[in-house]
Formats: C-alpha cells, structure tokens, sequence
C-alpha cells in the first residue's frame, strides 16, 4: 500500500475507534434503571439512584467535549500532515537521531498532556467536586502532575532511549532484545510498584494492630497465606472513592487497603474483600496477568519490527523521508484495533477472574460480607447497577454488581 493509501486508512482507523466508542456511550446511557433493584435495596435509595443517573449522564456529557477535542486534533495532525512538518522544523535543529526521536515525542506528550490538563482539572474541581468525589486540593493536584511529569521523563524517556537505540544499532532484530528489557521492567515494577512508585504520591502506613488485623491474620491463616505486610493508604486526601489492591510476589506481596475503605465497612466486609484479593493470589490471576503481559508486549513488538522502516508510514504521516518516530506513531494508530480485540480478550479473562476470586471468598470465607461491601462500594461509588451488556463487553474488566451479587447471593 503507498502513502496516501495508508494515511486514508489510518484516518478510517480512527474514525472508526471513535464512532465505536461514542456509540457505545449511547448505548450505556440510554440503559435507564427505573426502580431500585430488589438486590441493593438495602442500601440503594430512590433519591442515591437518581444521583448515580446524574453522575452518569454528566460524565457522558463531559466526555463529549473532552474526548471529541484530541480526536480532531490528531485528525487535522494526520490530514494536514503536521506530524511530519514538526519532524522537519526539528531536523533544522537536532541531528542525532536518537534526540531527534526522543524530543519530537516530548513535544507530542507535553502537548497532549497539556490540551488535557484544563479537562481533568474541570473533572476534578467540578464534577467529582459536585457528586462529593473529590478531596483534593489544587496544589495538591498540580503537585501530582509535576510527579507524573518527573516519572515520565524519567522512566518512560529512559525505556524509549533503549528502544531507540536498539533500533538504530540492532536494526529490525531490536524487538526481541527490547521484549527482554521489559519484561524484566515489568516484572521489577510489579514487585516494587507499592515500595518505590507509590510512596512518591500517597503515605503508606502498616495497619495498626486491633481487631481488624487480627480477623484479618486469623483468616489468612485458614487459607495458609502468609500475610506480613498490609498496608493503609492515604487514599482520602484526594477522593471519597474506595479501594483495595494486592501486588507483589513472593515475601514482596503485600495488600494495599485505601483509609476510605476502612472508614466505609465493617471488620467482616474488609475480611471478605482481602479473601477476593487473596483468591487471585492463590489462582494464579496475578503471575497469569503478568505472563499474558510479556507474550502480548513480545507480539507487539515483532510485528512493530516488520514496520518499523516503513517509508510510506512515515510519508503517510506527512514526513518527507523515513524517520523512525514517525512511523512508531503510524504504527500505533494503524495498531489501535488489533489492540481493542486483545483487550476484549484481557476483559474476558479478568471478567472470569473475578468469579473465581468471588467464588474463593464465599468457600473459604462468607459471601454475604463480599456481597455486602459490593453493595455498599456501588452505592458510595456511584456505580452503574445496570451497564448495557455491549459496553460491558467491550470496558469491563469486572462483572456487573448485579451479576456478582447473583452467584454470592444464589
């Protein structure tokens, strides 16, 4: 295919994934949910499910506008070619290849970044602040984009310097090399995510000793689980919102529960919440994530290896010469639906998952507490109780609450 047969079909590409998506949206948010379900109607009023429809249908407005704006963009970027013109005024100023990639992409992020920082401020300050979300404050807020901005370059500039210069020295035998770099990345980041990443923007503090730690210990027990590190973050200075996690392996394996968490449910809820945690622990769901992680980046990266000394891509991005960045960003776009299948896959996958943590936790410990803090997690968090099944198919990493509370309730 020549260059204008590519830059077409990149443009269908993204025409299509957003078309795709906004229809979605509508799909989702004309799915009314007119009376509270049976279910949830200990815990979910008339007056909180019309306040979960408002806070649906706000966020699908805002989307609207925020998700419309980058999509011309990159429409005008591609039509007019100014991927390739940025390509050229650089080349006027930088002749090292290697700096010439890496900060024609720094332009690229910073701007982006920068046309979605007015967006998710208004999401923060505005909306999240509205619906009684949002805890943070805009020092705070601009703080963690200067720590994000810091991590990027420093991470994230440090992984495409490696890139680059396997592809320029390598040649197209870069990708298997580079597949081994990250997968080690991967795997140190999974095992030091909550000792060295996390620290940076939350307070992790050991669980102080009481109750709830000892329910907590006494259970793991039964499911010979051995639990040294369980920690509490500071998840309310910036949201109301709760949530658990779990990562790490081996003695680094540690369980992370937000303050808010603690503050909204009982010790016997917290018990059934760690015993969903620990169920994907001992099915495997974790290293099984991580694996599927190394084979997906190792099959990006081969087949981004037959591409990348593509000439029409880079033509196709309005460049007048080959150049390696140029056709990174085609390849990404051109990518972008293969991309959508796998992660239709991954959501299968995790969907499944989640049963079967469920399921761990009603065995080895109860399921009305699991079902309990699902409820309660819902209604605080102003879930969808009734998302149309197409758009879960497509986002949801978890099953619907409704489905969830079927199978520990049943």
């Amino acid at each position: 295919m020549d260059s204008e047969g590519i830059k077409y079909l990149i443009i269908a590409v993204l025409v299509f994934g957003f078309v795709f998506e906004k229809v979605l949206d509508w799909l989702n948010i004309k799915r009314e949910v007119k009376e509270v379900p049976p279910s949830l109607s200990q815990h979910l009023t008339q007056q909180k499910l019309t306040e979960t429809k408002a806070y649906k249908k706000t966020n699908y407005r805002f989307g609207w506008v925020s998700e419309t704006i980058p999509f011309l963009i990159t429409l005008v970027f591609i039509g007019f070619g100014l991927f390739g013109d940025l390509d050229v005024w650089l080349r006027g100023y930088i002749d090292h290849p290697i700096w010439l990639s890496i900060i024609f992409f720094g332009i690229l992020y910073f701007g982006a970044d920068l046309i979605s920082l007015p967006f998710d401020y208004y999401h923060t300050f505005k909306i999240e602040e509205d619906f009684g979300f949002n805890k943070t404050t805009p020092t705070l807020f601009f703080v963690d984009k200067m720590k994000g901005w810091a991590l990027t370059i420093i991470i994230g500039g440090g992984l495409l310097y490696v890139l680059l210069w396997l592809v320029y020295s390598m040649g197209q035998s870069f990708w298997w090399q580079f597949w081994l770099i990250t997968s080690v990345f991967m795997v140190l980041l999974n095992l030091f995510y909550t000792s060295l990443i996390l620290p940076l923007f939350n307070k992790l503090s050991p669980l102080e000793e009481g109750n709830l730690k000892n329910q907590i210990m006494d259970y793991s027990k039964t499911v010979n689980f051995s639990l040294q590190n369980i920690f509490v973050i500071d998840g309310s200075k910036r949201s109301s919102k709760a949530n658990a996690f779990f990562s790490g392996f081996g003695r680094k394996k540690k369980v992370v529960l937000y303050d808010t968490l603690i503050e909204q449910h009982a010790p016997e809820e917290l018990v059934a919440i760690l015993a969903h945690e620990i169920g994907h622990y001992k099915k495997k769901h974790i290293l099984l994530g991580l694996v599927l992680g190394v084979i997906q980046t190792g099959v990006l990266l081969y087949i981004l290896s037959l591409f990348i000394f593509n000439e029409n891509i880079s033509m196709a991005m309005g460049g007048n010469q080959m150049a390696v960045h140029l056709n990174l960003i085609g390849f990404g776009l051109l990518f972008s639906p293969i991309s959508m299948v796998i992660g239709l896959g991954m959501n299968m996958l995790s969907r499944k998952n989640e049963f079967q943590a469920d399921r761990f936790a009603r065995e080895t410990y109860a399921g009305k507490p699991l079902a309990e803090a699902l409820k309660t997690l819902s209604v605080k968090n102003l879930s969808n109780v009734n998302p149309h099944p197409m758009y879960v198919f497509v986002h949801y990493s978890h099953p619907p609450l409704l489905q969830r509370l079927e199978k520990l309730e049943g």
